[in-house]
Formats: C-alpha cells, structure tokens, sequence
C-alpha cells in the first residue's frame, strides 16, 4: 500500500552555522586554511562526483604554524563546517609547508598580552577547549596529517584526530613544564590512552622531542613516511636509527643518532629537497578506505573509541581551564616571558635553580623576585 496520503516536506535542509569569516588564504597568514578536494581514487586516480575531503589548514609558517587567538576559532570553524558538510567523506588537518604542523599557542601572544591578564586568557582556553571539542565532536572521520613538528598544543589537537599519518623528520613532544605551563590542553588527558603510563608520564614532564619512528613504534601515530628525496629515490630520516632495534640490550630503533653521525646527517638533510608526495598518498589512502565503508557504521564506530578519549578529556578541561587562567600571572608569565626575548637575552628559560631558591626563601613572587631569575639582555 502507498503512503504517498502522508504529508512530507522534501526541502533539504541546511544545518551549517558556520561560514568563511574566520578562514583566510595564503597570502592572509597567520590564519586557518579551509578548503574542499575532490575523493579521488588512489587506484585510478578518479574524482568521484560530488564528495569531497575537507582540509583544515593552519597557515602560520613564520611562527612555526602556531595558532593565534583568530586561528582558534578558523579550526572550531573549519571541522564544525565539515561536520555539517554532507558532501564531505573526512577530515584531513594539517599545516603549511614540511618544517611543523604545529608548535602550539602563539607564544608571542602569550607573553606580551594573555600574561598578567589572567580572565583574558580564560577566554582563549574556552576557544582552545572549543577547538579539540571541535575535532573530537566532527562527524566525519579525522586525521592528522603531520607536516613536520608536532609540539606542546600542537601535539594536543593532533591527538585529538583519529588517526595521524606523519612525515618523518617529524618530531613530537610536549615543552609546559620547561616555559611555564602544564601539557593539560590534551596530552595528559590523551596520552596515557596512547602510550604506557610511564611513557606517558615521561612525554609530559620531560619536554624532550621523540621522533615519528619512535612514536610509530609506541604507538602514538599510524605511519611514518620519508619526505626526503635524493633524485627519485625517497630516503629515510638519516638523523634517526631505522635500520636497527637493539644494540647491546637496549632499544636504538626510532631514536636520535648523534656524535659525528648526527652531523653528517644534518649535512644530508640540507642538502636534499623534501617531497611530500607519499605523505598525501598514504593519508589518502585511509581516506580512500574510509570512503567505502557504510557511513552511519563508520561514525558510530569511530564515536564509540573517541569516547573513552573524551572521558578524560571532558572531566578535566574545565579544571585545566582555571588553573591554566591563574598560572598566567605566575610560572607561565616567567616562562613564555623567557621564551619570547630569547633573542634579546640569548636564554629561552629563566633560572630554574635560582628560582627554586627564591621559593626556598619563601620570596613573594613579585616582580622583584621574577627578575631574579629572568637571563639579562645581552650587551
């Protein structure tokens, strides 16, 4: 029996309540690049009609692509346009050029204006909050396509895509505890899901960079693919140890070479040309995957594992948020102060040593004391 005596309307409705205002392009910098691609075969190299791959941009190379207060809201902007968008199959996050994905927050708005205004940079983290929201809440699958470094809150809205596929000259870490802040925008919250506890635990405290082999081998990224190319000969990261795990007991697989070794490939890397070319094949491959599978089953999926990255997330931004906020006037003043006249005073930290004296002192943090340990400008 029909049902066509049912009242229906048939009006495709429009759900998107974003549009271009917080989006620039590549003359605009520092800005967020949003654009959409055609689904292309990987196979054949076919457009398929009307879908699409939406790329969310960050377009900031001089700074290392870190974001700007403006940048926040261009990728809240960019993955909630793309969530909306039927069109579109995935997500694909990225940065300019082969040198960073992203190195985090704009230390040079950090230090000259969110430190000492506390309340201001509450504001900021809601919009630093609202960009892994952002990402974790797309209704499309998300991947990380590392370009180069991956640090401090970079590596944060990194581990909050799905999957990340990375160049190898990528390095990764996390810098709070060395230039006044606390890794607490994501990576305490995401990487006890990725690593092991204590792997964990040593990536947030330490502020020592790892590379793309070594997260590839402890699971923190799905692929890592050379970028360099001598001639039509792709070749690994020459500054990292590929071609061995053990030496005398101990893991060397995906760690840094050094001594002369480490020279020599310094010299190889400036000298040879970087293409990215593999790194868009393989992360378009996963899109290619992704593409043919039924799309309602896929984001069912996909929402079922980021909820336990969410969880923890969700429990502990608003704390994070406050504490963050307060620190601003405190250890975060001092040490993207640091950071920041690193080229007047030739020092990007302050004295930890002195300063931890003055705390035995019980010094009142004041100007007074904060100078103390502050590098001087060089003469």
């Amino acid at each position: 029996m029909s049902l066509d005596w049912i009242p229906r309307d048939n009006e495709i409705k429009d759900h998107a309540i974003f549009d271009d205002r917080h989006w620039g392009t590549d003359d605009d910098a520092p800005c967020v690049v949003y654009t959409k691609k055609p689904l292309t075969s990987p196979e054949t190299g076919q457009e398929v009609e009307g879908l699409y791959v939406a790329e969310v941009r960050l377009h900031n190379p001089a700074q290392y692509n870190s974001y700007t207060t403006e940048m926040a809201k261009g990728v809240i902007a960019g993955f909630g346009a793309a969530s909306g968008d039927r069109s579109v199959v995935a997500t694909v996050f990225t940065g300019t050029g082969d040198k960073a994905f992203c190195t985090g927050g704009n230390t040079k708005e950090y230090s000259e204006y969110y430190s000492k205004r506390p309340n201001e940079y509450g504001e900021y983290m809601d919009l630093f909050n609202g960009m892994v929201d952002a990402i974790l809440n797309c209704k499309k699958p998300t991947i990380c396509r590392v370009n180069g470094m991956r640090v401090a809150g970079g590596q944060e809205i990194g581990m909050a895509c799905d999957l990340a596929i990375s160049s190898d000259l990528a390095i990764f870490g996390q810098a709070g505890p060395r230039h006044g802040s606390a890794p607490d925008g994501g990576s305490s919250d995401f990487l006890p899901w990725f690593l092991s506890m204590e792997d964990a635990m040593w990536n947030c405290i330490s502020c020592e960079m790892w590379s793309a082999y070594k997260m590839k081998y402890k699971g923190l990224i799905s692929k890592a693919v050379p970028i360099l190319k001598d001639g039509d000969k792709f070749v690994r990261n020459p500054l990292v140890i590929t071609e061995s795990f053990l030496d005398d007991g101990e893991i060397v697989y995906g760690e840094f070479k050094t001594g002369p070794e480490a020279k020599e490939a310094k010299a190889m890397m400036k000298e040879l040309p970087t293409d990215m070319s593999l790194l868009d094949a393989e992360v378009y491959k996963v899109v290619w995957t992704l593409s043919n599978l039924f799309p309602g089953c896929l984001m069912k999926s996909i929402d079922s594992v980021r909820a336990k990255k969410k969880f923890f997330w969700d429990q502990m931004k608003l704390p994070n948020r406050h504490w963050l906020m307060v620190n601003m006037n405190y250890e975060a003043y001092q040490g993207f102060g640091a950071f920041n006249t690193k080229r007047i005073t030739g020092q990007d930290t302050i004295d930890f040593l002195k300063w931890r004296q003055l705390i035995a002192q019980g010094v009142e943090a004041n100007d007074e004391a904060f100078e103390q340990a502050f590098a001087k400008p060089l003469k």
